[in-house]
């Protein structure tokens, strides 16, 4: 049996996130800030929920597929997001591309995988059970795995959210990111300079926070109305090897807050964005994210929901 390919276990630096940079602009967005005034206070909005796919997770997969020389089969796990970017850069590089995804994974997210042409395999009832499935099967097969956010390349690719932020909004002082497997994160911290950055977790979602109490990565609890874009059970060791040489600071906050900030994103500025999308913004309404002039992540918008007006 051939061993499946892996990834290098190397931490990945500023300059990998400027390479990643050159290697995706091709193929992705770079998509906009608005800069608003909100209650009186500067703000300004990252909306990576407009790039190709729906969330940042395309960039991540385009540089690690692109990094590994576009191989022809490639094995992933993923809540939703990761598989669309996946699915979409396998169609990008002509690759062909098989996703794992919970039972639980949202539908609209299911639909839109099974009409990117990627392989869809449903298992488990949260991404830890599909993610071992997807090993299980890269292992025996000796495909790629690509990880969702333990892998130097993704961390690096997501890292250019980052970046563009550091270029386009040079006035910003902090950066706030929501948090699931840590590789956004991590990658901002890399991306956006001399900035604060903000990791924002879900109280029913403390991969991270368990992860810095430990620490080192642990098994943490997967509960909250973000868990299908949130839901990993423990924080990568890449990422979270980043964060231990580069810390960023922390913020909790609860479903009631994240939903209300959902749906302000939506009343205020049309954002039509998925509960995950909404964490960070949850935080700085809550007065959690520091600085005069924050940046939050807008990550993603493959949602079902139907806003009341």
């Amino acid at each position: 049996m051939t061993p499946a390919p892996t990834a290098t276990t190397s931490l990945p630096t500023p300059a990998d996130v400027a390479a990643a940079a050159e290697r995706i602009a091709p193929y992705t967005r770079r998509t906009p800030v608005l800069t608003v005034r909100v209650d009186g206070h500067p703000l300004t909005l990252k909306l990576e929920h407009l790039q190709t796919t729906g969330a940042f997770k395309l960039r991540g997969a385009l540089n690690a597929m692109a990094a590994a020389g576009a191989p022809p089969q490639v094995v992933t796990a993923s809540g939703g997001n990761h598989g669309l970017g996946v699915a979409a850069a396998a169609r990008m590089l002509g690759t062909e591309a098989l996703v794992y995804v919970p039972e639980t994974v949202p539908e609209v997210k299911a639909r839109r995988l099974e009409q990117s042409g990627a392989g869809l395999i449903r298992t488990g009832a949260h991404y830890a059970e599909a993610a071992a499935a997807a090993r299980t099967r890269a292992d025996g097969e000796g495909l790629r795995y690509l990880h969702a956010y333990d892998d130097r390349d993704v961390v690096a690719g997501q890292g250019t959210v980052g970046r563009e932020i550091a270029e386009d909004a040079p006035d910003c002082d902090s950066v706030a990111v929501a948090v699931g497997g840590d590789g956004l994160a991590a990658g901002v911290r890399l991306g956006a300079g001399a900035r604060r950055v903000v990791g924002v977790e879900p109280e029913g979602c403390q991969s991270l926070h368990a992860a810095l109490a430990a620490g080192g990565p642990v098994d943490a609890p997967v509960d909250s109305v973000a868990s299908s874009a949130l839901g990993a059970a423990r924080v990568g060791e890449v990422p979270f090897g980043v964060l231990r040489e580069r810390p960023v600071e922390t913020a909790l906050v609860t479903d009631a807050e994240i939903t209300a900030a959902r749906d302000r994103l939506w009343e205020e500025f049309r954002i039509a964005a998925e509960p995950a999308a909404a964490v960070p913004f949850a935080a700085w309404l809550a007065g959690r994210v520091p600085g005069a002039h924050p940046c939050l992540v807008v990550c993603g918008a493959n949602a079902s929901w139907t806003p009341d007006g």
